[in-house]
């Protein structure tokens, strides 16, 4: 990236978090990925409770955590490359992460608040260091 004077800009120490944020990004959707493709696997959870039992179909949370893996992890991707535009975007795909993994919160307590801490950070990152991202080209 260039400043006014045609110069190249020195990059700061929190590109570093720039990087972080894309290779978060690319293990999250991985890691998406493959439990969309174990969901659609076995399409039917049996969950017992303290008063009731629910048998709940989870093809469809298997697809959407499948493609918007796929989305992440190519996103973060483009957010190490330095590409302007994959901020933006990772924004957006981060930011509907965080909502379907607060969709499975009563499923999987644990692993939802992990994976949603980690996209608190990836978000911060990007929002208050992502102009930093087109310095890493």
């Amino acid at each position: 990236m260039s400043n006014i004077s045609g110069t190249r800009a020195v990059p700061t120490g929190w590109v570093g978090w720039v990087v972080f944020a894309g290779l978060m990004m690319i293990i999250n959707g991985f890691m998406n990925a493959i439990s969309g493709v174990a969901a659609i696997a076995k399409d039917e959870v049996y969950v017992v409770g303290r008063h009731a039992s629910v048998l709940l179909d989870v093809t469809a949370f298997g697809w959407i955590h499948l493609v918007l893996g796929i989305v992440v992890a190519t996103s973060g991707f483009f957010v190490i490359r330095g590409a302007s535009w994959a901020i933006a975007v990772a924004v957006v795909v981060t930011s509907l992460n965080m909502l379907t993994q607060m969709m499975q919160l009563p499923s999987y307590p644990f692993w939802a608040l992990l994976i949603i801490t980690i996209d608190v950070l990836v978000l911060w990152a990007l929002i208050v260091h992502g102009s930093e991202a087109t310095e890493l080209e």
